[in-house]
């Protein structure tokens, strides 16, 4: 999700890259050349849509699970975040949403219209039925799937849902100037790449929404996750139509007939989430029929310290509806 907080944070992440001048060009490349090595053609496929081309990469074998991926990410960061599924024996399935890497960004990138090309990639596929989890931005098209699609979701997984929550207080606009720049940022590799090297616990707090603490007392795996999920916003330039598209859908969300859901649900949240998901995580919860809400106490936008956690309470949930691995 990209709040204003977020475009806040990126606008002086790039005012401040001048201290950057004793980065050279030779760090650049290299860590270009390794971002690019996470998302190179052959480890995804395409099929084409009446959208478009829809990228996607599977991983594992068994039940298969639909990963669909947050702001700033794409097919390797629906991998990263269900890399315990693969492992607990799920087939993951990864697309890339519309304008993120080899997807295509068609005239009208809806939430809706998303998850209808869901739908003609599980049919490419041979799959009927499938458990559909959504992280952040990534849960506006997996409810929505769940709503227009009932008898093609065996489940849903809202995680950290960038969705709504009825609010009183209105939704403050970004400031022309502080978009522009935000978008100069989101459009261009190297300035996204001085803006991790020079102001990362800015960028952790601002795209990630987890407190810079946070992350340092936490394990070495879980501060190594951390810095990977940063990083692999890399190469941005590929990722930023969809990038902007969700700052347009999950800044302010539209409220969705939830209500209507029939899939079992469960929404996963953190106490602590910067941008506000345990609000509508509990609000899914609460108005979608049978649903349950897990918050845990802290973690931030990212649940540091509780990726197993999270994968154990989301497990036990599948097995318990009878969708498991």
């Amino acid at each position: 999700m990209v709040s204003r907080r977020v475009i806040l944070g990126l606008g002086v992440a790039a005012a401040g890259i001048s201290a950057a001048g004793g980065l050279t060009a030779l760090a650049y490349g290299d860590d270009m050349a390794r971002a690019s090595a996470l998302v190179a053609p052959e480890l995804s496929k395409v099929i084409p849509t009446r959208f478009g081309d829809l990228e996607y990469a599977e991983a594992g074998t068994g039940t298969p699970l639909l990963m669909v991926h947050g702001t700033g990410g794409g097919f390797d960061q629906g991998l990263f975040f269900a890399r315990r599924f693969v492992d607990g024996g799920y087939r993951v399935i990864a697309p890339s949403r519309f304008g993120y890497l080899r997807s295509a960004f068609p005239s009208d990138p809806s939430s809706e219209n998303q998850a209808d090309a869901f739908v003609e990639l599980l049919d490419a596929l041979g799959i009927g039925s499938v458990a559909i989890a959504g992280g952040s931005a990534g849960a506006l098209s997996a409810i929505a799937f769940a709503i227009r699609h009932p008898d093609r979701c065996a489940a849903l997984l809202p995680l950290v849902p960038a969705t709504y929550v009825p609010r009183s207080d209105p939704v403050q606009s970004v400031p022309p100037d502080q978009m522009q720049l935000a978008m100069a940022v989101l459009k261009s590799d190297f300035l996204f790449w001085l803006a991790i090297r020079t102001v990362p616990d800015l960028l952790t707090e601002a795209l990630l929404a987890t407190k810079p603490d946070l992350v340092r007392a936490a394990d070495p795996s879980e501060q190594a996750r951390a810095r990977h999920i940063l990083n692999s916003i890399l190469p941005v330039s590929r990722r930023a139509q969809g990038l902007l598209n969700d700052t347009h859908l999950a800044g302010n969300p539209a409220e969705m007939a939830i209500e209507t859901i029939t899939a079992p649900t469960l929404a996963v949240s953190y106490e602590d989430d910067g941008f506000g998901t345990a609000l509508a995580a509990r609000y899914v919860g609460d108005k979608v029929p049978g649903a349950r809400a897990h918050i845990f106490a802290d973690g931030g936008h990212i649940g540091i310290g509780h990726d197993a956690e999270s994968f154990a309470v989301i497990d036990m949930f599948l097995r318990e509806i009878g969708y498991s691995a």
